[in-house]
This record gives C-alpha cells, sequence and structure tokens, in this order.
C-alpha cells in the first residue's frame, strides 16, 4: 500500500503485578514485568524499522497505552511516536475505538489531520514480528478488505483495516483460543475479504518462555542477574584502577570494561591483572566511552571515572532504579574524600544541584539502560562537557534521578587548584559550554 499507513501499538505500561500476569509463577512478578517491557521494546524497534523503509510521510506510529500517563511512555519508549490512551470498555471495545479514532483523525485541538489508507494493529508480545510482515500486510490490504496475522494459542497479533467495523470486535471470546475462527466467523458473515499472514507465537503462558531462549534480546531473563557492564576511562591512571575494580567486584553480573586513551604508565597491565577487559582506544573521554558501550554485553551501564569508587550495593540500587522504564538515567551522590569544610560545601551544592535540576555530573557515576544510550547516540564527541551535554539529553527524554548513597571520588582536583577555584572554573566551562563557546577552546582554557 502506497497510501499512509497508521500503525497502533496496544500495550500497557510494565508495571509489576499488573502484566504478563499468567506468567508471574514462572518469572516473577517483576520477571514478569521485565518480560512485557523487553517484548514491547522489540516490537517498537521493528515498527521504528518498518517506518524507515517507507517513503516519508508514509507512516504513522501511534502507541496506544494504559497503565501509566502519556509522559511515563514518552520517558520509555521516545518522544518520536504518537501516544494516544485506550478508551473504556472491554479489550473488543478498546481495539474498536482505537481503530475508528486511527480511519477519522484529528488532533489535540480537534482539527482533522491527514486520513490514512489503513490502519494495521498489533500487540506488544511478538518477538517473531518483522517489517517484512508489516509490509506484507499492508500490501495484502490492496486487494482484501481486511488482513489477519494468526497467533498460534488461536488468537490474532495483527488485523488491518481500511474501514472502522465494531461488528469484527464485538462477542469475541477475548484470551480464548476461539478469536481467530469467530473473528473469521464474522468476516464471512460480512461478506467481506481477508487475507492471512504467516502465524507467529505471542508470549502468554509459560510454555511460551521457550520460544525467548534462542533470541539474545531476552538473554538477560534467564540470567540470575542482568548483567551490569561498568565503564571506566582512563589516561595515566596506575595509582587508583586497582582500587576502583577492587571495590567494584568480580561478582555475578558485572563486567569492567577499562578503556585506556593511551597512558603512559602501568594503568592497561594493573587493569587487565585486577580482572578487566581492557580495550586500547584513541584519547578522549567520549570517544574511550563510547567505544567501550559498544562493546559492553550488559542491558546496564555505568560510566565511573577512575578515581571514584561506588557505594555498596550499587549493582542492585542501579538495577532498581532502573525498573521503572520512566527512569532514562541516574547517578548517586557525590562524596569527596577527605575532611574540611569546603569539601564539604562542594559536596552539598552538587547534590543540591543533581537532585533540583536532575544534572549530576561524570565524577558522580552516571548509569543506564544500554537502549536509552544507544538511543540517543551515546556522548557527543567533544574534547570537554561530554557529561553535561548527555546528561542534559537525557533529562529532556525522562527522569534522571540521583541516589542517596554516595560514591566517593578523590579530592585531588580540589586540592589542586583549591576548592573554590575548581568550583570557579567548573561553573565558567558550564557558563561557556551554555554560551556557544566553542568546546576546543574551553578545552584549552580548561587544561591552563
Amino acid at each position: 500500500m502506497s497510501g499512509l499507513v497508521n500503525l497502533l501499538l496496544f500495550t500497557r505500561y510494565p508495571r509489576p503485578g499488573e502484566v504478563k500476569t499468567r506468567l508471574i509463577p514462572a518469572l516473577g512478578a517483576t520477571g514478569a514485568a521485565r518480560l512485557q517491557r523487553l517484548l514491547c521494546e522489540a516490537v517498537v524497534d521493528t515498527i521504528r524499522e518498518f517506518h524507515r523503509s517507507r517513503p516519508p510521510g508514509k507512516t504513522r506510529l501511534t502507541v496506544c497505552t494504559t497503565g501509566a500517563d502519556e509522559k511515563k511512555f514518552r520517558s520509555w519508549l521516545g518522544s518520536d511516536l504518537e501516544y494516544r490512551r485506550q478508551g473504556a470498555g472491554g479489550l473488543g471495545e478498546r481495539m474498536s475505538s482505537a481503530v475508528t479514532t486511527a480511519l477519522n483523525p484529528a488532533d489535540r485541538r480537534g482539527r482533522e489531520k491527514k486520513r490514512p489508507e489503513a490502519v494495521l494493529l498489533v500487540g506488544s508480545d511478538l518477538p517473531g514480528l518483522n517489517p517484512a510482515l508489516l509490509h506484507q500486510a499492508a500490501a495484502a490490504l490492496r486487494q482484501h478488505d481486511i488482513v489477519l496475522g494468526p497467533a498460534r494459542d488461536g488468537g490474532y497479533y495483527l488485523i488491518g483495516l481500511k474501514e472502522p467495523n465494531p461488528r469484527l470486535f464485538a462477542g469475541i471470546a477475548w484470551g480464548t483460543g476461539r478469536v481467530l475462527e469467530q473473528t473469521r466467523a464474522i468476516i464471512k458473515q460480512l461478506g467481506l475479504q481477508a487475507a492471512l499472514l504467516p502465524p507467529l507465537f505471542d508470549i502468554d503462558r509459560p510454555q511460551d518462555l521457550a520460544e525467548l531462549t534462542p533470541d539474545h534480546r531476552f538473554a538477560e531473563l534467564f540470567q540470575p542477574v542482568p548483567r551490569l557492564s561498568v565503564i571506566i576511562p582512563t589516561l595515566n591512571e596506575a595509582a587508583r584502577i586497582e582500587a576502583t575494580i577492587a571495590a567494584l567486584g568480580q561478582g555475578e553480573g558485572v563486567e569492567v570494561i577499562v578503556a585506556d586513551g593511551g597512558s603512559r604508565d602501568r594503568t592497561p597491565k594493573l587493569a587487565a591483572a585486577a580482572g578487566a577487559v581492557v580495550l586500547q582506544t584513541s584519547a578522549g573521554r567520549a570517544t574511550q566511552q563510547n567505544m567501550a558501550a559498544d562493546r559492553a554485553r550488559g542491558p546496564y551501564l555505568l560510566f565511573l571515572h577512575a578515581d571514584t569508587l561506588p557505594p555498596p550495593g550499587y549493582q542492585q540500587l542501579i538495577r532498581q532504579a532502573l525498573g521503572d522504564p520512566a527512569t532514562v538515567a541516574g547517578a548517586f551522590r557525590l562524596g569527596i574524600e577527605g575532611e574540611g569544610v569546603n569539601l564539604r560545601l562542594m559536596e552539598w551544592g552538587a547534590n543540591l544541584r543533581s537532585r533540583l535540576r536532575q544534572l549530576p555530573y561524570g565524577d558522580q557515576g552516571l548509569f543506564m539502560t544500554k537502549r536509552i544510550f544507544a538511543e540517543l547516540g551515546g556522548f557527543a564527541e567533544l574534547p570537554i562537557m561530554e557529561d553535561y551535554e548527555l546528561v542534559d539529553r537525557l533529562r529532556r527524554r525522562g527522569r534522571v534521578v540521583t541516589l542517596a548513597e554516595p560514591v566517593l571520588t578523590a579530592s585531588r582536583r580540589w586540592q589542586n587548584l583549591g576548592a573554590w577555584r575548581t568550583f570557579l572554573v567548573n561553573q565558567a566551562m558550564v557558563i561557556g559550554f551554555k554560551a556557544g563557546i566553542a568546546p576546543e577552546k574551553l578545552a584549552a582554557l580548561y587544561r591552563r
């Protein structure tokens, strides 16, 4: 179909205890919510790929939501999608209402929008969905009134229409193995022509989980704990790197990646001996961290300075914080080693900024999912302020939290220049960056 296609994704916010309830005995409430989240993210990746493969302006992507407000969904899935709350009633009523609204669209002020030639409605628990199937569905509507994607449990994973028809969704025994059969009988009664797509599995019951085991996108579901990849950019950090890696531990679910930018001391050898994976990269903290993130195997990333020690239990704290999809990133409260009123004032000011403005800096240990990091394009290749720039983009996407537990970072910068002079230099860099001064010039001034 060459005209405008509106693709509707029906999904629920992945809150434990409210989603995939038939899988709670197998996965637990948190695991079932995590599965819902991963399945939906996989489908969103697929519909984005479908969108990119079609001519510009010929696809509209709409997420039909329930279980949370639009702000949470936008933080979770991104701002490039449209969002519409599902209507009232049972599943059939909500699907019928969504299709009718999509085929008679209006914007939020009630003004008419361009009417699509067809609507494709899909569920969010389809690991086998791919762009080719969506293209096949759109093409089938050129010669047919309806297209259906049969699910192997007797339901359907996709329905496509060119005209709204509430009768297709009435009197259906939703959640049973008769959904497809009943829908096809109604189509026959209406004298309409339907095309069938290849069948797919949806994931609703414990026995369905076997379909996911070969799929790398869902590997973390079958691990005791999802892996956390700790990324440490280094340059001549031999005096500190062993203590930092030791504090991280090499326990279950943690990998440590040291991205070395050309150290002239023993940093790479010491890091490798301590159990870290060592990458040799070109110099520049942004480049080093981006290369390590690309290599990381975990769904969670922690970017940590070589002179910063994490708090006890940091792994679980990070996993808990990122358990809510609306939390896009976070950091720890700043602690600076050493005594003195000035250092405590520096901590207080940094933590106040971090909490109130959701603007932590890199020395607080930045963490996020690898998915969010990739979607935002990683660190900008800047010679300075790369952490500030990334966090600014993150907080525009969603919530950036500051945890109560502190990291402990070395006081060497404050000792070398003095606490207040260091503070003034840092503020000058922020002001200059926001004013549009070239980062290269700021970096030269900072080094001086």
